[in-house]
């Protein structure tokens, strides 16, 4: 299983119900920040990219990288996602 950061950014003023239902569907996540995602899945970055995609606009904005383990450091974060953080990364 790999960890994943999926930044997202759709057309301005767009709602996307059924992208972020995509990006729930990969597996476990974490999404405390606007744009942000993080996501653990045994898929690649390509799949992850194109499974997301299908649910996008042609002017949208999609990043998926994978995450380096342990290069991570975080603040500010409320208990909840402070603990996904620190159990996950």
């Amino acid at each position: 299983m790999t960890i994943y950061v999926v930044d997202i950014h759709p057309s301005k003023g767009e709602t996307y119900e059924n992208l972020i239902n995509a990006i729930k569907a990969l597996g476990a996540w974490w999404h405390c920040l606007d744009s942000t995602w993080l996501v653990i899945s045994n898929l690649t970055a390509v799949q992850i990219r194109d499974t997301i995609w299908q649910h996008m606009k042609s002017d949208d904005q999609l990043l998926v990288v994978a995450y380096a383990p342990p290069n991570s450091a975080w603040v500010g974060f409320n208990d909840e996602c402070a603990k996904w953080l620190k159990n996950n990364m």
